[in-house]
């Protein structure tokens, strides 16, 4: 039902009746109102996009009841479109069947797409709000996109147990709080976008975080680390530390120069006079009477205060 003009709340009915149905695309719309709680009876949807509509309110917290995205499929990247004609007439068994999905930021149809991916779009509407934790349980997710709401709170760190999604997009929202470290997990996740929040603190540490750019996190005035180039404040207490090993390690190399230059200047000077001496017997004899007469003078000098000392008493 996507690209079209229809308007008014989403039909109830589609919950309550539809019990098998496995996609649900109505983007493009103008529906209004919020998203029925009836949706969580589709157990079997595997694709839910109500995106660019004008939805209000909150998401229901049944999420859980998605059961066939809570299992972790394989996800085949090989689907072929099947079309079987005969002239006694068509073999309803294999069919021909596509559908339009926002995938990675573009759209792309997919043929079979209930076998490829399980995602849910809820983006570009008026939706508000905390994100319910109990995303976390729907571990066959692939895609979630929930940019351009009005979603306050905090991202729940149960996304970080969706071990299998390669698309997040959150941005263009009122999420506050830290970005919680359990999204590094996530080894598989290939487009990342946190953008213009309320975002603060440190950007995690992890293997898979460390391979998004600025583009992911700008617009989070109180965000900081390395994708922004922006230092945290728990930096600034360290680096007066650094500065300060930095001129121990300076200080010990220049007391270390200045001790091994006197101990050459002292080896050098030293043995140059006692080698010349020992070598060179002018020198040797001239040192040795040297040696004699300062002995003979000192002698002379004691002996005669001692003389001194006697007369005087």
């Amino acid at each position: 039902m996507s690209r079209n003009f229809l308007s008014g709340p989403i039909p109830l009915w589609i919950g309550e009746n539809l019990h098998e149905l496995k996609i649900l695309t109505m983007r493009l719309n103008r529906f209004t109102g919020s998203v029925p709680v009836q949706i969580c009876y589709l157990r079997k949807i595997h694709l839910l996009d109500l995106s660019m509509n004008h939805l209000s309110g909150g998401i229901p917290s049944c999420l859980r009841n998605f059961t066939a995205m809570m299992e972790r499929n394989l996800i085949t990247r090989q689907i072929e479109r099947q079309r079987k004609i005969s002239v006694e007439g068509s073999n309803f068994d294999i069919y021909d069947f596509n559908v339009l999905v926002m995938w990675k930021g573009n759209d792309y149809v997919f043929w079979n797409p209930d076998v490829l991916l399980s995602s849910i779009d809820l983006s570009s509407n008026n939706l508000t709000g905390a994100i319910p934790n109990q995303i976390g349980y729907l571990l066959g997710l692939v895609s979630l996109n929930l940019s351009r709401n009005n979603f306050d709170g905090e991202i729940p760190s149960e996304i970080g147990n969706l071990s299998l999604l390669e698309f997040l997009d959150l941005s263009r929202n009122n999420l506050s709080g830290s970005i919680p470290s359990t999204l590094s997990n996530i080894d598989r996740l290939g487009v990342l976008d946190l953008s213009n929040n309320n975002l603060s603190g440190r950007i995690p540490w992890g293997r898979q975080l460390q391979t998004f750019d600025a583009s992911s996190f700008e617009g989070n005035n109180d965000l900081c680390g390395e994708q922004l180039n922006k230092s945290c404040p728990g930096d600034k207490t360290q680096k007066p530390k650094e500065a300060a090993i930095d001129g121990e390690e300076e200080n010990s190399i220049l007391y270390g120069g200045f001790y091994m230059s006197l101990g050459v200047g002292f080896f050098v000077g030293f043995w140059g006079l006692l080698g010349s001496i020992l070598i060179w017997q002018p020198w040797r004899i001239a040192y040795m009477t040297f040696l004699n007469r300062l002995i003979d003078y000192i002698l002379l000098m004691v002996e005669l205060n001692i003389a001194n000392r006697l007369l005087k008493r």
